[in-house]
């Protein structure tokens, strides 16, 4: 009996890896580009509709991740100026917006899933969102920098 772990998986092979070449991936930046842009400017929205103390999002009973409205109106606030930056970077080719990217999609997805017994839908659609963007900015690799001779 062969201690080879393929047999017993099914695999034949290490886990394919995208291509940093493939439409997906090179589009899907771009695509992530703007949805972080988009995405940042409706959260800064979302987050002055809390800090207005409008009925725009109601009352929470008993929640353990309960913050006040103000408190979310901040994080959504400054995060989401965060991420319209960082997607307006994308979208020049900045190769700091990349890794800011990731980081930023990131705390988003985790406030949205804090968020989520405020607005349930708009929360999960937001982290799917967030998703996507982790995806792509992880995949992409930026093509490698011609060396001139000297």
């Amino acid at each position: 009996m062969s201690a080879d772990p393929r047999l017993y998986d099914g695999s034949a092979g290490p886990p394919p890896s995208p291509d940093p070449d493939s439409a997906w991936v090179t589009g899907g930046v771009l695509f992530a580009g703007v949805l972080m842009l988009c995405q940042g400017v409706v959260a800064a929205l979302q987050g002055i509709a809390a800090l207005g103390d409008s009925d725009v999002y109601g009352s929470v009973g008993d929640y353990l991740y309960r913050f006040s409205l103000t408190s979310w109106g901040w994080i959504h606030l400054v995060l989401g100026v965060c991420a319209a930056i960082t997607g307006a970077g994308l979208l020049k080719g900045a190769g700091w917006a990349r890794v800011a990217g990731i980081v930023f999609a990131s705390l988003a997805l985790f406030a949205q899933f804090l968020f989520l017994p405020y607005a349930p839908v708009w929360s999960v659609l937001m982290i799917g969102v967030d998703i996507f963007v982790i995806w792509a900015l992880s995949a992409y690799r930026p093509p490698a920098a011609e060396v001139a001779p000297l």
